[in-house]
């Protein structure tokens, strides 16, 4: 399993909560597990950390005609989309 963050503008934070939270049933199907770790800030702005069960399928996943319907539906500018796959790690 690997962990990704997703960042990105939406044109209202509060707006894009209620309708990100809707979208399970896809998220599920993108192989995305449970919790779903993710913040708005003032700025519109929103940061997001999934687990996933393939980094390359999910990847692909992203390009899916119902992942554009799902954002554009939520407000996501997806100019703005940036994905960083956690791949290293620090033990302190």
């Amino acid at each position: 399993m690997a962990k990704v963050i997703v960042t990105a503008q939406v044109d209202d934070g509060s707006d894009w909560e209620s309708k990100y939270r809707s979208h399970a049933d896809l998220f599920r199907s993108q192989g995305v597990h449970s919790p779903v770790h993710y913040a708005v800030n003032g700025d519109n702005g929103i940061a997001i950390s999934i687990d996933v069960d393939d980094v390359d399928a999910y990847m692909k996943s992203m390009e899916s005609p119902e992942t554009a319907a799902a954002m554009a539906h939520d407000g996501v500018h997806r100019e703005t989309v940036r994905f960083f796959v956690l791949d290293r790690e620090w033990d302190l």
